[in-house]
């Protein structure tokens, strides 16, 4: 196994960056159970001026 250094902003930018990853996955994930069980609302496209 390697070891790397990077500064500490870094690393916190990089894992602040995984862990919004981690919830958008979550979140994606969700929203495709939340269809395939048919638990979506209908939006109305808006009206254009």
């Amino acid at each position: 196994m390697e070891t790397v250094t990077i500064p500490k902003t870094e690393y916190e930018k990089l894992k602040m960056k995984a862990e919004l990853d981690e919830d958008l996955l979550i979140s994606l994930v969700k929203g495709l159970e939340d269809i395939k069980a048919g638990r979506i609302k209908p939006w109305k496209k808006k009206a254009t001026n």
